[in-house]
């Protein structure tokens, strides 16, 4: 009896041994043979290589990063490729092996392979974009996953989300270029010398808490501009977000600013926190915005002598504030880029939140100024809105606007209404814009109104003697 127990326990035992036999070169063949399902799994240790050196001279700086297989089978790698191909900037290496672009890579099971990424840049080369990018595109069982690539390309004073503390002066020796952000603090003073250059890349804002001093010249703007300068891209509105006085900002006073191609070019939010006006425009040109080009909501404005020239709408205050614009010009035309469809200017006492309405009073004074605008798009180009019950006062004194109908709850002295302002070039076809009046039949000579505190136009040349012009531009 004994025997034959010991017989039948033993069984079991032989069938466990002989199962584990069979399994192990099983399990073997598994990692030895290829994953080729669509759901295979890979990751790369970074999904973009930064070189944020500022390069002086000739620059190649070498980085890293690992494609990991992470599955229990090999993984056959059909291409990793360097998108450029020999004509990029970067150079990449496999596993040891370089090359721009290589096919049937293996990696084993839960095992990785280094790529090698090099970038070469001479940066004195003046014809390169600021920033240099690429990507590495890596291919798998039809699936494919890319690793972008970025370089600083010709000098430049480079900034990744900079806060500015202090005083602080910024030359015109080498263009700046703004990655993420720039925020000048509360407590801060940024000063920008003349002929200074700005770049901002398309999700970098320009934040202004504190304050901004701009003292460009006619001989030397300040520019401010999205960062890419390729032929495709150097026009194209709302390449970079815009400028943003927030609420705490003061004193802000921009001279011969040029603010281009932006989103939202300069935004104003908020009263001013002492007796000055939160920014003044003195001889500055804002064109090209895709959504506005000024946009105010509850604060203070003042701007003499500039332009704001097509953008979705040039100037917009809203939810009341106290402005004052005197010797502008506001003209829009469709480009290849916008079409012209909104009012040049809106003015109101409210702004919408939440589905109700919030209201404060408005101050507005717009004297010998040009509101203008194509031809059978918009018919009014002023639009004076009031829904609020506080104080509410618009005022154009001797200026030239077209308006099919009249702008309500405003006051209009000595206007010259719907008479085209014959700007000098206007050709929408080939994109010229050149909004001086020299001709001398033109409807705004010598028909401004004079007793204001601005001898110069944005030409810097002399107002008249007698009775000034309407616009920014004086007749010579």
């Amino acid at each position: 009896m004994k025997h034959v127990v010991t017989h039948i326990f033993r069984l079991p035992f032989l069938g466990c041994l002989l199962i584990t036999i069979f399994c192990i070169p099983f399990s073997s063949c598994q990692k030895d043979s290829f994953i080729t399902s669509q759901n295979a799994q890979l990751s790369t240790s970074t999904d973009s290589l930064k070189y944020d050196t500022v390069f002086t001279s000739v620059g190649s700086i070498t980085q890293s990063f690992k494609i990991n297989n992470l599955n229990n089978q090999k993984l056959l790698l059909s291409t990793v490729k360097l998108m450029a191909g020999s004509a990029s900037a970067f150079k990449i290496n496999i596993n040891g092996t370089p090359a721009d672009e290589a096919s049937n890579i293996e990696i084993e099971a839960n095992d990785s392979v280094y790529v090698f990424v090099t970038v070469h840049i001479n940066p004195s080369i003046t014809n390169l974009p600021f920033i240099v990018r690429d990507s590495i595109m890596i291919m798998y069982n039809g699936n494919s996953h890319f690793v972008q690539l970025e370089a600083y390309g010709q000098n430049a004073n480079f900034l990744r989300n900079k806060v500015i503390k202090g005083n602080i002066n910024w030359s015109s020796s080498l263009p700046y270029v703004v990655l993420g952000s720039v925020r000048i603090d509360s407590a801060a003073t940024l000063t920008i010398e003349p002929g200074c250059k700005i770049y901002s890349h398309a999700d970098a804002p320009f934040i202004v808490d504190g304050t901004l001093i701009i003292n460009g010249t006619k001989e030397k703007n300040v520019i401010f501009n999205g960062d890419r300068l390729d032929a495709d891209y150097k026009s194209l509105p709302a390449s970079w977000p815009g400028i943003y006085f927030r609420e705490l900002s003061k004193n802000n006073l921009l001279t011969y600013a040029n603010i281009k191609n932006a989103f939202q070019a300069a935004v104003v939010e908020k009263p001013s926190v002492n007796s000055n006006p939160k920014l003044i425009l003195h001889q500055c040109i804002i064109d090209n915005a895709y959504d506005a080009g000024l946009l105010c909501v509850n604060s203070s404005v003042d701007a003499d002598n500039s332009l704001f020239t097509n953008c979705g709408t040039n100037v917009s205050l809203t939810y009341g504030g106290i402005y004052n614009l005197t010797y502008c010009t506001v003209a829009s035309y469709s480009t290849n880029y916008t079409l012209h469809k909104k009012p040049v200017l809106v003015v109101t006492d409210y702004a919408s939140l939440n589905g109700g309405i919030l209201s404060a009073s408005l101050n507005a004074v717009f004297r010998n100024c040009i509101f203008w605008g194509d031809n059978n798009i918009v018919d009014n180009e002023v639009a004076i809105d009031k829904k609020g019950s506080g104080s509410f006062s618009v005022l154009f004194d001797h200026c030239l606007y077209k308006a099919r109908e009249d702008p309500l709850n405003c006051t209009i002295t000595e206007a010259i209404k719907n008479q085209d302002p014959l700007f000098d070039n206007v050709d929408a076809t080939k994109q010229l814009f050149d909004f001086h009046t020299n001709n001398s039949v033109a409807p705004g000579i010598n028909k401004g109104i004079g007793g204001t505190d601005f001898a110069k136009d944005l030409d810097d040349g002399n107002r008249s003697v007698g009775v000034p012009d309407i616009g920014c531009y004086e007749k010579q």
